[in-house]
């Protein structure tokens, strides 16, 4: 063989790094196509169809020039899924292909309905990039993890991926399994959904769930003058609480600090997550250090991250409450901070949810909630200041739900739409495989169950209390039984919780709100509908419409019977609901607003364009429950 020529081996590796690249491109044509139509930044309404297919064209003014959607398919909520090749046809019919996601932006920032900031494309173009080259790592090792896993449930001698984890590991271990499975994808609205543009590759390979991570977190220490701890009423003292549920690094903790001349009684053990610590905080904290205030040295835990990457549950045979850190990151262009508002409301939440299932029956066998007990951030002790503490604080998540011993398997919900290691499909659909019916009114039958343990608990909350979840894949984990059935929701992360105070109040219940110069609020008292906005865009936007999107591309289903069924549980919540909520006035807006008019969500694309100069800009989808009647 000639010298020059490349081996088979390496023609094979060549080959599969192409393809990596070719299906991480096509992911990320495929997310900005969906973002730019949704937002509106490009008009829906001014593609031309072909009469007789899904070939599409958008005229772009601006440039002179067409953009042609080889395949481009119509879906509920105003989806448009981009399912072949983006073509530039210009003034004088030449026509080329829109080589990847950075040429598409480039090609229709003219044509966007909003000025960007002066660095906003730029700043989008390199964070999809960062996005991509990340996709393809995490894909690349996906298929090593893949096979890995064939084996062992070959091996194993087990009926699927869901069975072998729940035969093989603790019930806690199989649903941090599962949630760092359901890692690999991302929000379904975040065309940067994999940027990471701080993290070398090692990094992010080393650090992120969707690698099936193990991450070091070090146990510091805080001086307790310097510190503001928020707790549930069951919690005593922040130690006490730490010691009980974390005795071995109590320990060493403490032994250390005697060790180095310190007293334990002047401090409090802070957990801190290894990155952060060695890139930001011996750095930007360095005169906390030296002056006493905060003690990097300690003990370390092993932790997974889940899907969240700073939420950490150590990996310990007995479960142990999970660590929700800040980090200073970029991810999905957002700093993953954790600001005082989550360490007061956090905990103050939980505790009015916790109270209102204390009395409420039927919501309590419809719903669990993973609490968060506690929390501590940085206070400096004359002028009240938290601000630096965004960097500095911790919130501790109680994780008794995943620790079943019911027969019931906790999946978090982007997990479901995750491609099952055996055979390809997402997870879900070997769910429903276990009761050996797959046809369409089977399906349909799931998902009825399915739309109905999500949503009684969700709307029930709302209606009657006023407490939004923010319901979407990430912070969503659903219950499944032996036969496959949904049974439960299981919901998490309450530190951005919207609230409207007027109904809680009505029933009796108070809970202290968080205001603060410059950051949001979340509980409001004159406008419910920040609040049904925050319900709708997590629920049903980003969630059951994702889930009945999957099984419409997976299924023989006709026409729109998910939507129809979507519709029905919802009206049935409501009639359900209706002798006990505030109003009939109110009771017909709220379903007015769930079930006929257009659905708010977040423009993330845009907010990404304008560099955050608004957290809270909306656009509104078709609401795809209108005609499903």
């Amino acid at each position: 063989m000639d010298e020059w020529m490349p081996s088979s081996a390496d023609a094979e590796a060549q080959a599969r790094a192409g393809r990596l690249w070719s299906d991480a491109s096509r992911n990320a044509v495929n997310r900005l196509v969906r973002c730019l139509f949704a937002e509106r930044l490009l008009e829906p309404d001014a593609l031309l169809w072909a009469r007789d297919g899904n070939q599409a064209w958008l005229p772009l003014w601006q440039s002179r020039r067409v953009l042609h959607f080889t395949d481009l398919r119509r879906a509920p909520a105003g989806t448009l899924q981009n399912r072949g090749s983006v073509e530039i046809l210009d003034e004088i019919g030449a026509r080329y292909r829109i080589g990847g996601p950075s040429d598409l932006i480039r090609q229709v920032a003219p044509a966007l309905a909003i000025s960007p900031a002066s660095d906003g494309v730029e700043h989008l173009i390199r964070d999809v990039e960062d996005s991509m080259r990340n996709d393809i790592l995490a894909r690349r090792h996906r298929e090593h993890w893949s096979a890995e896993l064939r084996g062992k449930v070959a091996e194993a001698g087990v009926q699927g991926f869901l069975a072998y984890l729940e035969k093989s590991l603790p019930p806690h271990l199989a649903a941090m399994t599962l949630d760092q499975w359901g890692a690999l994808e991302g929000h379904p609205f975040y065309p940067t959904w994999k940027a990471k543009p701080d993290l070398s590759p090692e990094d992010v390979a080393a650090l992120s769930p969707e690698f099936g991570a193990r991450v070091r977190v070090r146990i510091a220490a805080l001086r307790k003058e310097w510190s503001y701890v928020e707790k549930m009423p069951h919690v005593g003292s922040y130690s006490e609480w730490f010691s009980q549920n974390f005795p071995e690094l109590w320990r060493d903790w403490a032994e250390g600090l005697h060790k180095r001349g310190k007293s334990r009684e002047d401090w409090l053990p802070l957990p801190v997550h290894s990155w952060h610590l060695d890139n930001f905080l011996r750095r930007e904290f360095a005169s906390e250090i030296s002056s006493g205030v905060f003690d990097p040295d300690g003990p370390e835990a092993m932790t997974l991250p889940s899907m969240s990457f700073r939420t950490m549950l150590p990996d310990t045979e007995e479960p142990r409450p999970f660590i929700k850190l800040p980090v200073a990151i970029w991810m999905t262009s957002e700093q993953r901070t954790l600001q005082a508002k989550s360490i007061h409301m956090g905990p103050r939440l939980s505790t009015l949810i916790s109270d209102i299932l204390s009395k409420e029956r039927d919501l309590s066998e419809r719903l669990e909630i993973f609490t968060e007990d506690l929390g501590a951030i940085l206070h400096h002790p004359v002028t009240g200041d938290e601000h630096p503490g965004r960097f500095l604080s911790v919130v501790y998540r109680n994780c008794d739900a995943l620790a079943r011993n019911d027969g019931l398997l906790p999946v978090t919900v982007a997990a479901l739409l995750t491609a099952n290691p055996i055979d390809g499909r997402p997870l879900i659909c070997e769910l429903i495989a276990r009761s050996g019916d797959e046809s369409e009114a089977a399906v349909s039958a799931f998902f009825r169950v399915y739309v109905g343990t999500v949503i009684r608990p969700t709307l029930a909350m709302y209606l009657l209390y006023g407490i939004a979840f923010e319901a979407h894949q990430q912070n969503s984990t659903i219950l499944f039984d032996e036969t496959g059935r949904p049974r439960k929701l299981l919901i998490r992360d309450f530190g951005d919780g919207r609230s409207f105070a007027p109904l809680f109040k009505e029933r009796g219940y108070h809970l202290k709100p968080f205001t603060r110069t410059g950051i949001l609020p979340t509980t409001f008292d004159d406008n419910i509908s920040l609040v049904r906005s925050f319900v709708i865009d997590a629920c049903f936007v980003c969630h059951l419409h994702e889930v009945a999107l999957c099984l419409d591309q997976h299924y023989p289903l006709s026409g729109t019977s998910l939507w129809r069924i979507l519709r029905e549980e919802a009206e049935a919540v409501f009639d359900a609901l209706r002798p006990r909520m505030l109003s009939d006035a109110f009771w017909q807006e709220e379903r007015k607003a769930f079930l006929e008019k257009p659905w708010p969500s977040r423009s993330v694309l845009r907010m990404h364009l304008e560099r955050y100069r608004d957290y809270r800009v909306e656009h509104e989808l078709p609401n795809p429950l209108a005609g499903a009647e």
